[in-house]
């Protein structure tokens, strides 16, 4: 059976959502498993790219965007569009549950702290669980500041 994990987010804060899809996937990728990360856009792809490129060098992520690099994909893919190759990872950002969500045997989504956020969520977690994954949800922590 695939599985879900909800991650919920103490607020809004793009730089703490695009933070924690960032350790995900460094994490997945010190498993060797295969992530696909998929955006709402083009841009939000650019930043979680940007991202990945800025972390420290022992937390060195192989990625690319989609349709970028090598023809199989790097081990960690970036795109907005439905991917073309498997991977074991899916880290959804886009306020619907994707079709294609069913081809992969881990998944991450996020419950934002807002309202309207919390009911997209909703409606994921009802079609992820229609689709027979099993979920669980995490809290998402602040990050610390060293003082």
């Amino acid at each position: 059976m695939s599985t879900g994990c909800f991650h919920l987010l103490p607020n809004d804060d793009a730089g703490l959502l695009e933070q924690w899809v960032c350790q995900l996937a460094t994490d997945c990728y010190r498993q060797g498993l295969g992530v696909f990360i998929h955006t709402t856009d083009q841009a939000q792809a650019e930043a979680i790219d940007e991202r990945l490129w800025q972390q420290e060098a022992d937390s060195f992520v192989a990625h690319n965007l989609q349709g970028e690099g090598p023809r199989q994909g790097a081990p960690v893919v970036i795109g907005w569009q439905p991917p073309q190759g498997g991977r074991a990872v899916l880290i959804n950002l886009a306020p619907e549950a994707p079709a294609f969500a069913r081809r992969f045997g881990q998944l991450h989504d996020f419950v934002p702290a807002s309202d309207p956020g919390k009911q997209q969520a909703r409606e994921r977690f009802k079609a992820y669980r229609q689709a027979g994954f099993e979920l669980t949800t995490k809290p998402v922590p602040l990050p610390t500041q060293d003082v």
